[in-house]
């Protein structure tokens, strides 16, 4: 029997609510169709089957197009997080990020004309271009800071501090320039130098690449610093590559006072060393994160010393009373073969040195 409201043959017309004007705003269109849990066997069908008027459809199509919209709405949200991740993990990547390079380096020997003179540190400073140096890390100035097109005033600050950290651990540590540890200086380069710098300890070469004066002042034993106190005195300059990446230019004169090991020393047998570095370094929004820097550049005048002092080493300073040998530059041979092995010399200027 019949419910209400769905007669078999439908209202009959002339009666009231009858006709189509009633279910005129109804509109059965094919989705709705497809998805209703019913469906009436035609004519044939019920004669054929014997069948009841009406057969359940297969629940697979009757959630078939949920399914469909609840796996779509599934994907826009999985797309939408990806991005959402991605975007915080690397806000600011840029599409042609720089690979990290290899450290490039060129040490520079400075040979006196005469005997090295000395003193005690005091008098060697008060007569030198140091005398107005800073004393320490305070001589290692910050310059005025200011934000780039992408990073901030902090960031810019953070880098500078974390070059001035190196500057400090690799050229006034007094481990550091005995040369008895290396740990805190390779805790701020970059992962992927490591193992150039790690090299650089364990078998230093002039090859342009593996010098350990090229990350660090290193004293040979046989010198020691007559003064703790070292004189310093630079500048620094940022600028901004691309979206992620931001460089440091250092460019810092060290001066130390030293002496002969030994307690035989004498007390104005003290000499003046100076170490000019100029360091090229990049940092990334991961160094800046990590208080690790990427070391491009490393060039460094020192002296005094001798034209054939192997500088790859560390350095083996000329103290009071020593003069350099008259051997030039190392000679050359253009016809060999492997990395070119050419030195660099240069003569130390007289006003470099302490007068009276």
């Amino acid at each position: 029997m019949a419910g209400r409201g769905e007669p078999p043959e439908g209202t009959p017309e002339g009666l009231p609510g009858g006709g189509e004007d009633e279910y005129r705003s109804v509109v059965f269109d094919e989705s709705f169709v497809r998805a209703a849990p019913f469906q009436e066997f035609s004519a044939q069908e019920r004669m054929r089957e014997h069948a009841r008027a009406v057969r359940s459809r297969p629940a697979w199509s009757v959630r078939r197009s949920s399914k469909q919209a609840l796996i779509l709405v599934l994907l826009l949200v999985l797309a939408f997080g990806t991005a959402i991740y991605m975007g915080v993990r690397h806000p600011y990547q840029s599409a042609s990020a720089l690979r990290t390079e290899p450290l490039r380096t060129t040490v520079v020997p400075l040979a006196p004309r005469d005997r090295v003179p000395g003193d005690k540190p005091s008098e060697l400073f008060a007569h030198s271009p140091a005398a107005h140096f800073r004393t320490g890390a305070a001589g290692i100035t910050m310059p005025p800071t200011g934000r780039t097109v992408h990073f901030s005033d902090s960031q810019v600050g953070t880098a500078l501090d974390i070059a001035k950290d190196y500057l400090v651990k690799s050229s006034l540590a007094p481990d550091v320039l005995a040369g008895t540890s290396v740990h805190s200086v390779r805790v701020l380069i970059d992962p992927d130098q490591q193992a150039q710098f790690d090299r650089s300890v364990r078998t230093p070469s002039d090859d342009g690449r593996h010098s350990i004066s090229g990350w660090l002042v290193r004293l040979a034993p046989a010198a020691v610093l007559a003064d703790p106190d070292v004189r310093v005195s630079g500048t620094f300059r940022f600028s901004e590559i691309d979206s992620g990446t931001i460089d440091v230019v250092s460019d810092h004169t060290f001066s130390y006072t030293l002496r002969p090991a030994g307690p035989a020393a004498k007390a104005d047998g003290a000499s003046l060393f100076t170490v000019r570095r100029e360091l090229h370094f990049r940092f990334d929004r991961d160094d800046l994160r990590t208080h690790r820097a990427e070391l491009l550049v490393s060039y460094v005048q020192a002296g005094p010393l001798a034209c054939s002092s192997d500088t790859s080493v560390g350095f083996q300073p000329l103290l009071a009373g020593e003069k350099a040998s008259g051997k030039g530059p190392a000679g050359t041979d253009p016809y060999a073969v492997g990395s070119p092995t050419a030195a660099l010399c240069g003569t130390l200027d007289p006003s470099a040195q302490p007068s009276r």
